[in-house]
């Protein structure tokens, strides 16, 4: 399958989870409190974890003059594969529909289901390889097209450690962490340096995955309830203070061959922080434990590391690729979430700033070299 003559490989895509899922695949001693997915709306992708529901700020419904138009966009955009259960036929169709070859699939419910601090790390585990469990089942439909990323439980580096070795087993490419901190500790403290030899050695892509509405630290508090607000910042700036700490603070620096994905954050941020770093790496020397560490340059360690997303209309991409080039860029449409532009989103893409060399990079190289797969990897693929 082509687009226009592209190959893509969606970096970040999407799956809505039953709501039983938790109550069917955790152990029989968890079953009891196995979180549930509510399922009011279409695209309800809200989840109640024993007293919580999350995301916390999804629990504020929208103004009455806009109550209508907030549902039957759901319901237009999404509702037939809403009737058809989100089954893995419905991804795959959705797929065809933007002429998407292969996506790397990432969850809806499961961004929130351990995404407390006060959660009980045996209980976090087991739900974090319930959900693992399930996606192995749900990608066997076509393994080679729908391609699995692991959830970790960091509340234990132990734990987590565990489950990437399983998800290695299964076949997994990659896993996924929030990139909120985990009961006070940033991503560079030597408590994860264990996890991260343990990737390195696993050959596991390491990625981070922001959703907004956690029961845990995250820069959007300061807006209370205006979910708009929250949703707006947190993003973006979750990613930046994450990609600050795993560059800043060393984790690269000690872990040459870790690849680092930061996904659904956009990318227009990244050479503003990066300058603040390469300022900072310059000028402080003897100020900064952490940048002082470092044997290269901020920016050398995000272009030998680290990749970021782009969505189909972020028109800023072009001065991201003047600034580090299109080397670290990959394509996410993001469906089925709300704010997709599915089915569009490949479209729009095309409109964006960029040559084709950039358009095949981002569409389909760079996100084969963040998962450490071949460049024809899709060559055999046979779309119906």
């Amino acid at each position: 399958m082509t687009y226009k003559e592209f190959k893509i490989f969606d970096c970040d895509y999407h799956i809505v989870e039953p709501v039983d899922l938790w109550q069917r695949y955790l152990p029989d001693t968890f079953k009891p409190i196995a979180p549930v997915g509510l399922d009011e709306y279409t695209v309800d992708v809200r989840i109640r974890v024993g007293e919580k529901i999350r995301p916390k700020n999804a629990l504020i419904r929208p103004p009455a003059d806009k109550d209508e138009a907030f549902y039957t966009k759901r319901q237009k955009k999404y509702g037939d594969a809403a009737a058809r259960g989100w089954d893995a036929d419905v991804v795959l169709d959705a797929m065809g529909v933007e002429g998407v070859d292969c996506g790397v699939l990432f969850p809806s419910r499961a961004l929130w289901v351990i995404a407390d601090d006060t959660m009980d790390q045996n209980f976090a585990r087991a739900c974090a390889a319930a959900y693992n469990d399930w996606l192995y089942d749900f990608t066997r439909k076509d393994p080679k097209r729908l391609m699995c990323c692991g959830l970790l439980s960091p509340n234990d580096v132990r734990d987590a450690i565990d489950e990437a070795r399983r998800c290695a087993e299964h076949g997994f490419k990659a896993v996924f962490l929030r990139p909120n901190p985990v009961r006070g500790r940033n991503w560079h403290d030597p408590y994860y340096d264990p996890l991260w030899d343990a990737l390195e050695d696993l050959n596991l892509t390491l990625t981070f995955h922001e959703a907004y509405g956690p029961d845990m630290p995250q820069v959007g508090d300061r807006f209370g309830t205006d979910s708009q607000l929250v949703h707006s910042v947190c993003h973006p700036m979750e990613q930046m203070l994450c990609m600050a700490s795993i560059i800043g603070g060393g984790v690269l620096e000690r872990h040459p061959k870790l690849r680092v994905g930061f996904m659904e954050g956009n990318c227009g941020w990244v050479p503003a922080l990066l300058f603040r770093l390469e300022e900072h790496y310059e000028e402080n020397a003897g100020f900064s434990k952490g940048l002082n560490s470092l044997s290269k340059e901020p920016a050398d360690y995000f272009r030998d590391h680290c990749f970021v997303s782009v969505e189909c209309d972020e028109m800023f991409v072009g001065h991201v690729v003047d600034f580090l080039g299109a080397d670290n860029i990959l394509f996410s449409n993001d469906w089925p979430h709300i704010d997709s532009k599915y089915p569009n989103a490949s479209e729009s893409f095309m409109k964006l700033p960029l040559d084709d060399d950039a358009r095949c990079k981002i569409l389909w190289e760079n996100t084969c070299r963040m998962y450490d797969l071949p460049l024809d990897y899709a060559d055999d693929i046979s779309v119906t």
